[in-house]
Order: structure tokens, then C-alpha cells, then sequence
């Protein structure tokens, strides 16, 4: 059965970064999936994590919101914290980009991702998460050169969306797809193949092992042109 938008099963939505979009940012990121759309700043700030304290480590963390009008319907502002769905979701985008940092050993500094979403049109947090690599890329070597230290990063990280949709396994699923899925899962790896998290839920019913396969086959194809297009844009 063809797509919505006409693309292959195998074929990412048009994907494009906008490096340097926050000018004030340490790293900055604008990322574009399809209709999703995230902001990705990174922060350098002096200082670790009060339980790091004396360690001489640094850490780096993520903060994850969507915009009131992100989506079709307008969703209320969490001003009291993070919800449940937020909170999990910025969880899975620091432990992702924490994934790519060699060592934390670069001093007490403190590097802060914030993924604020624009416009949702599913697949936000592999968006952040992809968005948020080049961001932290550009604020690692602002810290590198600002303090003397050397650049932490050692490999990119990127994200994405697959599912089964009409009993068929789909890559990089919009809204459309995403609410009307038989199986949706997320996927996380590094530029060396391994792979960081492997999120995958039967929204209606079970599946297979053949079906499992097949979507993280998909899924590292195209995380691996993600790769390149955050190359092209790093520089």
C-alpha cells in the first residue's frame, strides 16, 4: 500500500539542520523531519552536577518541551515540571547524547541540550535527539577552545522512527502513521553500529522476530544516511 507522502518504506521524510540558528547558543540547531520541527540549543556552563562536585568531571544533560501549538490542538504549558511523557522522552535524549561523550573527565562543566518542539508531526524525540548531536557537536568544540580542554565528543549519535503500518515495516513514520500503527519503535546508535536504545511496543497485537529484524535492518540504513547528513552539516 503506497504512503501518504508517496515515499518508499525505506525512505526518511526530507531532513535538513540549520547549524547556528541561536546565535547566543554554545551550539544550536534547527532540525527539520518532514512537518517536525525541533530547536536544539546546547549550553556550556561552569560547573558539574552537585553530586559530581570535587570529581573533576563534567556531564551532560538534556530538557525536552513542545511548544502549545506544536501540534493541531493547543497543549497546556508544563509549568509545575516535567509531565510523565516529557520526562521520559528528555530522559531518552540525554542518555542518548551522553552515549557519544568518550570521556567525561573534561572538567566540571555542566553542557545542557534543550529540545523545544515547533511543530510536531511524529518522530519528535529522534528529531531532538539527531538535532541535539549537532549541537552538542558545536558546543563541545566551543568548550574545547574556551577552556583549553579536549573535545569530549567522539561520536555522532542519531535517532529514528519505524514501524509496522498495513502489515508493512515502515521508516521514519509522520503523525498519520505513528497513531495508526500496529508496531512503533524508536531507534538509537552510534556512528560505530552499536546501538544505544531499542524502544519497540505492539500498539495492536504482537510481532514477530522476522518483523523485529526486518525494522531494525530499516532503521540502521537509515540512521546511517542521518550520519551523513550531520557530517555535511557539521562540516
Amino acid at each position: 500500500m503506497a504512503r501518504n507522502d508517496g515515499r518508499k518504506n525505506d525512505e526518511l521524510r526530507p531532513v535538513s539542520f540549520e547549524r547556528g540558528h541561536i546565535p547566543q547558543a554554545e551550539g544550536s540547531c534547527l532540525v527539520k523531519f518532514g512537518g517536525t520541527v525541533v530547536s536544539c540549543t546546547a549550553s556550556v556552563e561552569v560547573g558539574g552536577p552537585r553530586w559530581k562536585k570535587g570529581s573533576g568531571e563534567g556531564w551532560v544533560t538534556a530538557e525536552y518541551a513542545m511548544l502549545p501549538r506544536a501540534t493541531s490542538e493547543r497543549t497546556r504549558r508544563e509549568r509545575h515540571g516535567a509531565g510523565g511523557r516529557t520526562y521520559e522522552i528528555q530522559r531518552l535524549i540525554g542518555r542518548s547524547l551522553r552515549a557519544s561523550i568518550g570521556d567525561f573527565s573534561f572538567g566540571e562543566y555542566t553542557i545542557t541540550v534543550d529540545c523545544d518542539v515547533l511543530q510536531a508531526d511524529g518522530g519528535t524525540r529522534t528529531a531532538s535527539i539527531t538535532g541535539g548531536a549537532v549541537a552538542l557537536a558545536d558546543a563541545c568544540r566551543w568548550m574545547a577552545k574556551k577552556y583549553d580542554v579536549v573535545n569530549p565528543m567522539t561520536s555522532l549519535v542519531a535517532a529514528i522512527s519505524v514501524g509496522v503500518v498495513d502489515g508493512e515495516v515502515r521508516l521514519d513514520l509522520p503523525y498519520v502513521e505513528d497513531s495508526n500503527a500496529e508496531v512503533d519503535a524508536n531507534v538509537v546508535m552510534l556512528e560505530s553500529g552499536e546501538f544505544i536504545e531499542v524502544q519497540g511496543t505492539g500498539e495492536d497485537g504482537s510481532f514477530s522476530r522476522t518483523q523485529l529484524d526486518e525494522m531494525l535492518d530499516v532503521a540502521d540504513a537509515g540512521i546511517r544516511r542521518l550520519f551523513e547528513m550531520q557530517k555535511v552539516a557539521l562540516g
